[in-house]
């Protein structure tokens, strides 16, 4: 683990996805450019899917209205 914190190894998928159970997020969780955007990976992926497609549609109806 110190390995890759360090950079001097990286993860093959196999090894992330065993990672992320451990640790309760999603894969998607360590390819986040911000700690919000990581947050927000991890809130969504707790969700339950119904909720997941619920919660896209108001996002989807929000960027609508912006637009």
């Amino acid at each position: 683990m110190n390995q890759y914190e360090q950079g001097s190894r990286v993860p093959d998928f196999e090894t992330l996805e065993k990672i992320a159970k451990e640790l309760d997020v999603p894969v998607a969780y360590f390819f986040c450019s911000s700690d919000k955007l990581a947050e927000m990976v991890k809130i969504f992926g707790g969700l339950p899917e119904s909720d997941q497609e619920k919660l896209l549609e108001q996002l989807r109806s929000s960027m609508d209205k912006m637009y």
